[in-house]
């Protein structure tokens, strides 16, 4: 008797729209995992890199749950808890944001302009 694997449940690729995210455009953001889940995102402006404290960046977290939920990292420890999801970066340094169900982001690593 041969076993044939099925699907037990059907889950959405991308579910739409999320409290953090713009309205859903053509060319709408939707970042999954090798597991089809939806990963936080560390997302840097102005886009050049590497990003340079006096280009005045800008880190935004973008995740599910709400803003109030963002949990920032900065060079690995904790830094801000229940922080804001976007601000303007005044120390160089690597950083991380947390969000509850989808994790951590990948860090991003911001430049002091000189070198470092």
């Amino acid at each position: 008797k041969s076993h044939v694997p099925t699907m037990s449940r059907h889950v959405p690729l991308c579910p739409q729209p999320l409290s953090t995210l713009p309205p859903p455009t053509a060319t709408s953001w939707c970042p999954l995992s090798p597991a089809g889940a939806q990963t936080t995102q560390l997302l840097v402006e102005p886009p050049w890199t590497p990003p340079v404290l006096w280009d005045r960046v800008t880190l935004t977290c973008q995740g599910s749950a709400t803003a109030a939920a963002t949990t920032w990292y900065k060079d690995g420890q904790r830094w801000w808890q229940k922080g804001p999801d976007r601000f303007v970066v005044a120390e160089s340094g690597t950083y991380q944001c947390d969000r509850p169900g989808t994790g951590l982001s990948p860090p991003m690593h911001i430049l002091n302009g000189e070198g470092r």
